[in-house]
This record gives C-alpha cells, structure tokens and sequence, in this order.
C-alpha cells in the first residue's frame, strides 16, 4: 500500500510538526481574537491557512497514490506559504511582538523546508 511506504519512509516527523503548528495557530488565533485591535478578517485567514497545512498533511497520509500523495503536500506547501505571508503582516502591523514573530515563523519556515525536501525526493523519484 502507498500510505504504508510513505510512513516507512518519512516517519511521521511531517505529521507531528504540522499539528504541533496548527496547535500553536489556534492557540494564537484565540489569544488575538480577544484583543480588541486585531482586525478579525485577517486573524481568520491566518487560522484557516495556518491549520489548513496539518489537515492536508493528515490527508496525504490515506492517499490511495503517489499522485495523490503528491498533490496533498503541493496543497500544504502552499497554506504554509499563505501562514507565512500573514505571520509577516502581523508583525509588520504591529500586532504581535518581535519573539512572538521569529518562533512563528521559524516553526513555519522549517514546515515549508520540510516540505519542499519531501516534495523534490517524491519527485526526483518519478523521473
């Protein structure tokens, strides 16, 4: 089975950290909703793209092919990518402190590092 292989090969590091990541999202997410300068709109895209990484990384998991597989962490590539374009404008506006925005995005960084070196293996195996 497919899904097998990948967990034989990857372990699950990937899985943890984008859980453990989407954990942190929403436990900032609640902390800023209560604030009554954060602009709400902004905050909900951050929790949805933030967590979006992690429910497409479980996904990928019961992938029925490599294809599919493949796809699923194109899709989590791209939410981090979002997650880290709003960790920025958070900090650029004022809104979360200079610690708050380096373990952020550091935690998002190595999410989209991991997810790239996974990505070029799988593909690198396809040709």
């Amino acid at each position: 089975m497919f899904v097998k292989e990948q967990n034989i090969k990857y372990g699950n590091t990937l899985l943890e950290k984008s859980f453990s990541f989407s954990v942190r999202i929403v436990k900032f997410y609640k902390f800023q909703a209560q604030k009554n300068n954060v602009v709400l709109s902004l905050i909900n895209q951050l929790l949805r793209s933030g967590t979006s990484i992690g429910a497409n990384v479980s996904e990928a998991q019961c992938s029925i092919s490599k294809k599919e597989f493949i796809s699923k962490l194109q899709i989590a590539l791209k939410e981090a990518k979002e997650t880290e374009y709003w960790i920025k404008l958070f900090k650029e506006s004022g809104d979360i402190s200079n610690a708050e925005f380096e373990s952020l995005n550091n935690d998002c960084e190595e999410l989209l590092k991991l997810l790239v070196s996974i990505l070029k293996t799988l593909k690198s195996n396809n040709s």
